[in-house]
Parts: structure tokens; C-alpha cells; sequence
């Protein structure tokens, strides 16, 4: 961990993030640049890098705290394989980036408005190759299986914040996925209710 006053913590970082890293080694392409969309505090970066150095990974968040907590972690980190942070919004057209071999959101597309994921899933049938997955971890409400009680909360608590954010429907979410030439691949159960899901550009 950072010592830098710049350096943010999430505490649900260290326990996501391996259950996440086994979903990532069998998603991820053998080589080529990983973009995190929302990197948040830079702890996941960090740590997908060190773990996964025939990838390139590039960091972006539209936050400048959040920007300036990658950099701190970075520089400690020293990973040649890592790069600096874009500001990148999702919901933007215009992003700063025109090609990546995966893109990968974690924890974001339930706080932040729905506009948000639109263009996320926008952006990754403009800048994916064929073939390329999109992974998106997080809770989701999903039609068939009752909300768990924990996510209920979350949601609710969330909502009070913010009208525009929430957990997101996962079949509304699969379908602006097909909308953007995404099809759906696999949902993984993770823990603490969590899912992960891997769309892949269509050819």
C-alpha cells in the first residue's frame, strides 16, 4: 500500500480483487492493452498489472482525486507495463483512446447514471477488435432470482444519494450490450453477491 498523500484506499479492493483476477486470466487476451474504465483509487490497476505483465494496462478515471491517486500508485509500483491515467468520462464520445484488446469496469456503472453504461458499451464496439471481451463486475438486479437482501440496501441506499444511480438490470444491460454489437458470454457468480459478466464484440 501507497504511503503517498495521494494515494486513496478501498477497503473492498483487497477482497474483490483476486476472485477477480481468476475471471480476468481466463478472459484476457494473451497480449495487447487493457483498458480500466473508472480505476477508481488505482489498487486494482496496480495490482492486474503486477499479475498480468504481458499486458499493457491503462488506468482511467473522469475524477481528478481518483487521477492523482493512480499516479501516486504507479509511481511507487514502478510496473513498466502500467500507464499513467487518462481522464476518460464513459459517457463522452470523445474518448482518449482509439484501441484497446479489453476493457475492463469495475464497481462503476451502478454509481454512475445509466448514460454512463451507454457509453461504456458504446465506446467498446468503437475501440474493441472483434472478438474482444468487456468485463463488468458489480451487483445487478436480474429478473429471474430474487435480490439478496444486502443488495436491496445498497441499492436503496444508493438511490437516496443519487436518483440517477442503482443497481443496474442485467437483462437491460445485455440488451443496449447487443444494441453496441456485444454479445453476452458468461455470468459468474462472485462473492458477496457479486457478478461478474464478459461480453464480447461481435465480429
Amino acid at each position: 500500500m501507497s504511503d503517498h498523500p495521494d494515494a486513496r484506499h478501498a477497503p473492498a479492493t483487497a477482497r474483490n480483487r483476486d476472485p477477480i483476477l481468476t475471471v480476468l486470466r481466463e478472459i484476457l487476451p494473451a497480449r495487447g492493452t487493457a483498458l480500466e474504465i473508472a480505476s477508481g483509487t488505482g489498487e486494482h490497476a496496480v495490482y492486474f498489472a503486477a499479475a498480468l505483465p504481458h499486458l499493457t494496462w491503462q488506468p482511467s478515471d473522469p475524477n481528478p482525486d481518483a487521477r492523482r491517486s493512480i499516479a501516486a500508485r504507479a509511481a511507487s509500483a514502478k510496473l513498466p507495463n502500467l500507464r499513467p491515467p487518462l481522464e476518460l468520462d464513459s459517457s463522452q464520445a470523445g474518448w482518449p483512446v482509439a484501441h484497446a484488446d479489453a476493457i475492463i469496469s469495475i464497481n462503476m456503472i451502478h454509481i454512475a447514471p445509466w448514460a454512463a453504461t451507454e457509453g461504456l458499451l458504446a465506446g467498446g464496439k468503437r475501440i474493441l477488435p472483434p472478438g474482444a471481451p468487456l468485463y463488468l463486475y458489480g451487483p445487478f438486479r436480474e429478473r429471474s432470482r430474487e435480490i439478496a437482501r444486502s443488495n436491496a440496501a445498497f441499492d436503496a441506499s444508493l438511490r437516496a444519494q443519487d436518483a440517477a444511480w442503482g443497481l443496474r438490470d442485467l437483462d437491460e444491460v445485455t440488451f443496449l450490450a447487443r444494441r453496441h454489437g456485444m454479445a453476452l458470454e458468461r455470468r459468474v457468480e462472485m462473492p458477496a453477491n457479486n457478478l461478474s459478466i464478459i461480453f464480447r464484440r461481435n465480429p
